[in-house]
């Protein structure tokens, strides 16, 4: 099954499951939480706009989304910053109730954990501005390039077919330099040490919102269908339950849509 398919098929099922969760949320067993009457949550805080630290504090797109869930449901957020390659051992060993991380969807880490998607994100191709390298898009001239990506994300994957792509094109072969976060990502493109760097397409919006004399963005958004959803244990249902009924009130009553607004997403990452 391609990937494509499966974040489709996968995503319909999910959501699916969220639109039934109200009936179903009143019959189901209170999920175990690490602490009383606090959903703990795990997060690496190095992903803006969706999850970053300003002036010492936690903000993003996903610390109000699951600061308005959590109140929905009753239950105080608790936070836990760490590594994002950390998430998911600490999940499994019980440390965290959930991951809030903006994870994206994928067949790998969907046989470790289970997944609530959210949202759908693409992503965008960042180069310094003026475009010294002439960069277009994600595309051919991107060959004999220094692109810049998060280790372990999304973007690493996509660069390293891009990569496969100049090979087989005859073209010469794309470096891909791997970085702990998007913002050392950015750095490597604004200090010429990366000629471009692929980044989420919200990501991209707050990076030219805050910085676009420095940075601009080339071509069209691709992969537009890629989810990102709260991850949970593998089988824990009454916390995925918890989860899809906190969602479906936070839709129901707007403000999903506000967040979205507050943050200045496009309309096309909305799954509701």
């Amino acid at each position: 099954m391609s990937k494509k398919t499966f974040l489709r098929r996968y995503a319909a099922v999910s959501l699916a499951a969220i639109c039934l969760s109200a009936p179903l949320f009143s019959q189901a067993a209170a999920p175990a939480l690490v602490s009383k009457g606090q959903l703990t949550y795990g997060t690496a805080a190095t992903f803006m706009p969706f999850e970053f630290t300003k002036d010492g504090k936690l903000t993003g797109f996903d610390i109000d989304l699951i600061t308005a869930l959590s109140e929905k449901l009753a239950l105080k957020p608790e936070p836990m910053s760490m590594e994002f390659k950390g998430l998911i051992p600490a999940l499994q060993g019980k440390r965290l109730d959930i991951i809030n991380s903006a994870m994206y969807i994928n067949p790998t880490r969907s046989e470790q954990v289970d997944f609530v998607p959210y949202l759908k994100i693409g992503s965008r191709v960042i180069v310094a501005k003026g475009n010294p390298e002439k960069i277009t898009g994600r595309d051919l001239s991107l060959c004999g390039k220094n692109i810049a990506v998060t280790l372990g994300g999304i973007e690493e994957s996509q660069a390293r077919a891009d990569n496969q792509k100049c090979l087989d094109a005859k073209k010469p072969a794309l470096t891909v330099l791997t970085f702990p976060a998007a913002t050392d990502s950015a750095v490597a493109v604004a200090q010429k040490r990366a000629d471009a760097e692929f980044l989420s397409t919200p990501g991209a919006v707050a990076l030219l919102s805050e910085k676009g004399d420095t940075f601009e963005a080339v071509g069209a958004e691709f992969e537009a269908d890629t989810h990102i959803g709260f991850a949970v244990r593998k089988g824990d249902t009454e916390m995925k339950a918890l989860l899809e009924k906190g969602l479906q009130d936070v839709v129901k009553d707007g403000t999903y849509q506000k967040i979205i607004s507050k943050w200045q997403f496009p309309a096309s990452v909305s799954v509701f």
